[in-house]
């Protein structure tokens, strides 16, 4: 499977290259780039699938204050994200009416929680339906995806470094960055209290002798700081996604595959694309 974090193929690519908020740049930097994607790793990886972040995130129910700077830095940019965000809804319904990908948006989820349920069931399908360990191409530059090359079937590319993501210690690291914390998600370290982000209080240092003995001992220096590694854990670690949101990305990846498996041919994506002035993209639809 190639899994298309759809909003590092869309918002991350347009802030990242301060592009134009276009309708018609927007669509085409899109289609194009889950074009590349699928073209290029389709021979191995098999079939492309778009993971999307959905609403009510259940993180934040567990901690209010999970990416608490996101809405601040949308409110001092100059970006225009109601009209960035109405172009991506739009297309990501074009994808839906033109082409056979399984597109998986599943209510409280992320598309962090979408991807490492799909890379984990690779391992785990006593069905099949997946196949045996399929290999699996993650497409974003989420460094929190790393964590699931613990899996040898799993790799990365960053659509915004254009490299591999290599992680030679995924388990290891994933423990120190649990101890660390998140900054650019508003997780604070494991010594640092939850609101110190929303507050503006500076983080308690983590020193590195700190680090070690956390490492060998998470209960090493009490129940609030331990308490504390079990927030991050739930923030971070993509295995801690409820069980009912697990089984519900499973199943609604099921039924797309069932749906799309050969609902539209190419004279559908063919007729929207003229329909679009996408003429470039015309010329190479066998890509998608």
């Amino acid at each position: 499977m190639i899994l298309i974090d759809y909003s590092a193929i869309a918002v991350s690519t347009i802030v990242a290259q301060n592009m134009a908020v276009e309708e018609d740049l927007v669509r085409h930097m899109i289609l194009n780039n889950i074009r590349l994607y699928t073209k290029k790793y389709r021979p191995v990886f098999g079939q492309t699938v778009i993971c999307v972040d959905a609403a009510h995130n259940w993180r934040r129910d567990v901690f209010p204050e999970y990416k608490f700077k996101r809405k601040d830095s949308r409110e001092k940019s100059k970006l225009d994200w109601v009209e960035l965000y109405r172009i991506i809804d739009m297309v990501l319904q074009e994808l839906r009416d033109f082409t056979n990908y399984p597109i998986v948006k599943v209510d409280r989820c992320e598309a962090d929680d979408v991807i490492g349920e799909l890379a984990r069931y690779t391992h785990q399908d006593e069905t099949n339906f997946f196949g045996d360990y399929d290999p699996v191409m993650i497409i974003s530059g989420d460094k929190d995806f790393a964590q699931l090359q613990v899996m040898d079937n799993v790799k990365q590319y960053s659509n915004m470094t254009k490299k591999m993501i290599e992680d030679k210690t995924p388990s290891l690291n994933l423990v120190e960055m649990i101890l660390r914390g998140d900054t650019s998600d508003g997780v604070p370290n494991c010594l640092s209290a939850n609101d110190c982000f929303a507050t503006g209080t500076r983080q308690t240092t983590l020193s590195a002798k700190k680090l070690k003995v956390l490492m060998e001992d998470p209960k090493a220096y009490g129940d609030d700081i331990y308490n504390n590694i079990l927030r991050n854990k739930r923030m971070i670690d993509l295995a801690e996604t409820p069980e009912d949101l697990k089984l519900e990305i499973i199943n609604t990846f099921i039924e797309e595959r069932k749906t799309n498996a050969a609902v539209k041919d190419k004279s559908a994506l063919l007729e929207y694309l003229i329909s679009k002035r996408c003429r470039l993209l015309i010329e190479c639809i066998e890509d998608f």
